[in-house]
């Protein structure tokens, strides 16, 4: 079965750094000749209803097999509109049995690790399979130049090293 991934930039902030390391682990996978679809919560209607939703969820939640969530810690979880997603979805067709890759992302200095570990629950909880290896990135705000870029060797070889993982996960 040829596997499909979606990266999941976890909130609907305009411009957020959550988006700007969404598009680097983007830029990663193409490099290793690997299609990712990357999307935004800025652009997902949670009060979208019947068909509007079903269609959606057909383009973007049911055809991937593996999920990179890139999480912003919003008070010492995940943001709201990420967990709305998760529970609008159609459960089976959507997350059972499929892989997930966790990235947290703040400006202070825990990286969002209270976030991810409430994701990893409501990903078990949902039968998904979790990558143990979870990059918790602090200070992005001072990481990240102007054009969206890091220049931070260590950290740009560890995200390296979680793709390597996640793609023989």
């Amino acid at each position: 079965m040829e596997e499909k991934y979606l990266i999941i930039a976890g909130t609907d902030r305009p411009g957020s750094n959550t988006i700007k390391i969404a598009r680097l682990y983007r830029q990663m996978l193409e490099k290793k000749a690997i299609e990712a679809k990357l999307f935004s919560l800025e652009e997902y209607n949670p009060l979208g209803k019947g068909e509007e939703r079903q269609v959606w969820q057909e383009e973007w939640l049911i055809p991937p097999t593996k999920f990179i969530f890139v999480s912003p810690e919003y008070n010492g979880s995940i943001p709201g509109i990420l967990k709305l997603l998760i529970d609008q979805a159609d459960i089976r067709r959507a997350w059972w049995h499929k892989k997930a890759m966790l990235v947290g992302v703040s400006t202070g200095r825990a990286g969002n690790l209270r976030g991810m570990d409430h994701l990893t629950g409501i990903l078990h909880y949902l039968k998904m399979h979790v990558l143990p290896n979870k990059l918790p990135i602090s200070t992005v705000d001072k990481l990240l130049d102007e054009h969206g870029q890091l220049s931070d060797m260590p950290l740009i070889h560890s995200m390296e090293a979680q793709v390597d993982e996640f793609i023989q996960f």
